[in-house]
């Protein structure tokens, strides 16, 4: 369900896919497509395409949502060799892509952009058994985007970092469904921290292991007087 926030629309569509967009009429998507969330849907509107990692990144989806001059933009450490389902590199998609560090800050047109790092702790709780992280630092990235004024910030797959908490961001799209990334609570104290005007909560309930109770997501967030916009 498209949300409202001053001068955008936020559409979450589903696992990680985020659609943005402005009075102006850019439109940004995030890691769209895996697991069926673009499914019948073929917009071909976006003019910018964030990915952040492997997990994330679908050239299929992509190609649903993205305009014929539409820029893609992907983490650097993306490689199609590494990922059983795909067979596509990034270069080989039909539009201009960009790699891009976990740290990075730069401009598309009047868009305003940032990276993030996006990772697993070894010894934090998102990791296999034998500590192996399920992101391991260097595999991705989250992104900010500032349309129209509007800064959104989806922290991409990973554990809340400390320097996280330092974002200044209008509107806060973090993972709730734990196991691969922070979890509900996690999530809250991150948004407790960032004080965003709006938190939509995303990637999560999409498949068994990242089931979680998103009211008490909503519930928990909200006493702290931050406004949360759930899908249903």
């Amino acid at each position: 369900m498209p949300v409202s926030h001053r001068s955008i629309v936020l559409d979450w569509l589903g696992y990680a896919t985020i659609r943005l967009r402005g009075r102006t009429g850019v439109t940004v998507y995030v890691d769209p497509g895996r697991y069926g969330v673009l499914d019948g849907h073929r917009p071909e509107d976006g003019d910018l395409v964030l990915v952040s990692h492997d997990d994330h990144y679908d050239p299929d989806g992509i190609e649903r949502v993205a305009r014929d001059d539409a820029i893609v933009v992907v983490h650097e450490a993306i490689d199609a060799d590494a990922i059983d389902r795909v067979s596509r590199q990034p270069s080989a998609l039909p539009y201009d892509v960009e790699r891009v560090a976990s740290d990075a800050a730069f401009a598309l047109g009047p868009l305003d952009l940032f990276t993030t790092p996006a990772y697993n702790r070894p010894d934090g709780p998102h990791a296999r058994d034998d500590g192996t992280p399920y992101h391991p630092e260097g595999s991705g990235c989250g992104f900010g985007v500032t349309i129209d004024g509007v800064t959104v910030f989806w922290p991409g797959d990973t554990d809340a970092l400390p320097a996280l908490e330092t974002i200044d961001a209008d509107v806060l799209c973090p993972p709730i469904g734990g196991r691969f990334t922070m979890d509900r609570h996690e999530a809250a104290e991150l948004a407790r921290a960032i004080q965003p005007d709006l938190v939509v909560p995303v990637h999560y309930d999409t498949f068994d292991a990242i089931e979680t109770d998103a009211v008490a997501f909503l519930t928990d967030v909200g006493t702290s007087g931050i406004p949360v916009a759930l899908d249903d």
